[in-house]
């Protein structure tokens, strides 16, 4: 069943060098947000500027790279490995609106009276597909910014929406159309479909080797090609190194003990092997669903499980990681 949509996934994107939006997905505590900071990093290194930013009010970002809660607009938050700097924002659908107001109707100081009056939070929960286009288009925005002839960012990376949300989330012109057929907000959100659809976009799925998240690898990347949106790389996250490197008999185990000087009574030695038993299925199912995931013929990259948690020292290892695999900003 995985491999169903495996070859056309393999046209549906380019691949890390091409791609300058990274947009990066998962079920919910896979570890996204992690991912998409030492993705950031690695796409920042060497000289390169990369921008975070987050779309969901939690402040992830902030958290990783202890810093102050991040405004609305970007702010440097980390220096990437051999130069280059990672900057971050949360977007915040109330700001974008009275932006998009702004920048289309000329309010000005009329916006702000709106905020006021409650009617941004009117409109946005009135027509919920209006929220998702100013994420969006934000996002756009960033990508496609340009200062004395260069763009400003290298690449863009978006912690998106967990994967049972993000295929909504991404095709804003399903949300628009009950929303306009004309005017600035189809213009707004054809523009968005042009660039979340275009070579420079990769959306990026991160799993654990565990069966739910996994097959929510499959569906999302299913949904996403529906959407004529490029899938990019599975990322496999907090993957551990077997400590075993072949079953253990109790003979093995209790010489092992007693050289030891450990305890070798039978409880003991029943206990460990029971332990030592349920360890080897748990290696035997990581390695069907990293099976599955091949089927997909995604690129797919293994990041290492961090013991000691993941503080600022655990990210730079993570973006080595990235770096190693040859993931760099175009």
């Amino acid at each position: 069943m995985l491999g169903r949509y495996a070859r056309k996934v393999r046209q549906a994107s380019k691949g890390w060098p091409s791609a300058r939006l990274h947009i990066v997905t998962g079920k919910g505590g896979t570890g996204k947000t992690t991912v998409s900071a030492a993705l950031a990093l690695a796409l920042a290194a060497g000289g390169k500027r990369t921008l975070l930013i987050e779309v969901e009010g939690r402040q992830g970002f902030a958290q990783l790279f202890d810093v102050s809660p991040l405004p609305y607009s970007d702010r440097k938050v980390a220096v990437a490995p051999r130069g280059g700097e990672v900057r971050a924002l949360a977007v915040d659908a109330e700001q974008a609106l009275l932006e998009y107001l702004d920048m289309f109707y000329k309010l000005g100081r009329a916006g702000k009276a709106l905020k006021k009056l409650g009617a941004i939070d009117f409109a946005t929960t009135i027509a919920p597909g209006m929220r998702d286009v100013l994420l969006t288009g934000k996002v756009k925005e960033a990508v496609t910014r340009v200062e004395n002839g260069r763009r400003v960012y290298d690449a863009v990376v978006l912690d998106a929406p967990p994967t049972g949300r993000v295929g909504r989330f991404l095709n804003v012109t399903a949300q628009v159309a009950s929303l306009a057929r004309v005017g600035p907000v189809k213009s707004q959100s054809d523009g968005v479909m042009a660039v979340l659809r275009s070579p420079m976009t990769a959306v990026h799925l991160v799993t654990l080797l565990e069966e739910m998240p996994v097959q929510e690898v499959s569906d999302t990347i299913a949904e996403l090609i529906d959407s004529g949106l490029p899938v990019g790389s599975v990322i496999v996250n907090a993957v551990r190194t077997p400590a075993l490197a072949a079953k253990v008999t109790g003979p093995e185990l209790r010489r092992g003990l007693a050289a030891a000087g450990l305890a070798t009574d039978k409880e003991t030695i029943r206990g460990l092997l029971d332990e030592s038993s349920a360890y080897g299925l748990r290696v035997q199912l990581e390695d069907r669903l990293r099976a599955e995931l091949t089927e997909l013929g995604r690129p797919m990259l293994e990041l290492p499980f961090l013991p000691e948690g993941v503080d600022l020292g655990g990210l730079y290892k993570l973006a080595d990681t990235f770096c190693a695999a040859g993931v760099h900003a175009p």
